[in-house]
């Protein structure tokens, strides 16, 4: 017996996979289960809309919007050929998720192209941060408004990696993040919204990061990041990648969506640093970067 709609439909709502279909002028046909769980957005929300409306909103590693240019659907759609693209999608709570992409041109009888399909994948590691959460959480060293590392994990943490550095080279960097203007928006829209702010950008700063590196939410609107293995030219990097994810993730608040910018500081250890003087060097550097208009990256020598 020859499989009808509903086993297809069964069959891609199974799959852990976004998977969504759009007709030759992007407007969304299709929305499965894998799609809904991985943006927060339901079928009901997006079938019928432009994938370029203000919702997914594609952006690169440069922060650029690809929905108005390089957007790898359009691609397919006007080459009529396959395309991929590793790119950072905002989620429905405004955070930004790495993901990887596929998008194949769907033709009709004639060879035409009558839409495509777009099959996206979450690069975030996530299974192993929620490991990381989980055992966090038995141990009371979670924070428990953004879900991230709390200050007693990160300073442990600290001073284990500085012994290893100093018994075994291993290299590392610190990176001090603190929110521009995060006093304006609980003033303006409430602690409600402030909440809400923190807990977007905590959850684009861990997607973005390797499992091996660690986040952590040092206090108040200030965390700080762990990174594994840099130099001070890839230290730099991985602060400018959340940087910009940062600026591009906003919460919609009504009809206005509401976002916010970091100031970052960075500094690779010596040996004769101790957790307390690293934190400080890094802090330093942070207002380095606030006292130049904010929305910036000082990585200072060591």
């Amino acid at each position: 017996m020859r499989p009808n709609k509903d086993f297809y439909t069964k069959l891609l709502d199974n799959l852990m996979d976004g998977v969504y279909f759009v007709d030759p002028n992007r407007s969304i046909t299709y929305w499965n289960k894998g799609a809904e769980l991985l943006t927060g957005f339901k079928s009901s929300e997006m079938v019928g809309k432009h994938c370029f409306a203000d919702l997914l909103t594609h952006v690169d590693d440069h922060g650029t919007t690809l929905c108005s240019r390089g957007c790898p659907l359009q691609k397919s759609i006007s080459d009529s050929t396959p395309s991929t693209a590793e790119v950072y999608l905002r989620h429905k709570d405004g955070h930004r998720i790495p993901v990887s992409i596929s998008v194949i041109p769907v033709p009709d009888a004639h060879n035409r192209v009558k839409g495509a399909i777009e099959i996206f994948r979450d690069m975030s590691e996530r299974t192993s941060l929620q490991s990381r959460m989980v055992e966090l959480e038995k141990a009371a060293l979670l924070d428990p408004l953004t879900g991230l590392a709390n200050r007693r994990y990160a300073t442990q943490t600290l001073a284990s990696m500085l012994n290893q550095m100093r018994r075994y080279g291993w290299s590392f960097g610190l990176l001090f993040i603190d929110l521009d203007l995060f006093k304006e928006i609980n003033d303006t829209r409430g602690h409600h919204v402030g909440d809400r702010v923190l807990r977007m950008t905590s959850r684009t700063l861990a997607s973005n990061l390797r499992s091996f590196d660690v986040v952590a939410r040092w206090g108040g609107d200030e965390f700080i990041a762990i990174v594994v293995n840099v130099d001070r030219e890839s230290l730099h990097g991985v602060a400018d990648k959340l940087r910009i994810l940062v600026s591009e993730s906003s919460l919609r608040i009504g009809k206005e969506r509401v976002g916010v910018t970091i100031s970052v500081g960075g500094i690779l250890p010596v040996p004769k640093d101790t957790v307390r003087s690293l934190v400080k060097k890094a802090d330093e550097a942070m207002y380095e970067s606030k006292s130049a208009g904010g929305n910036r990256v000082t990585i200072t020598a060591t």
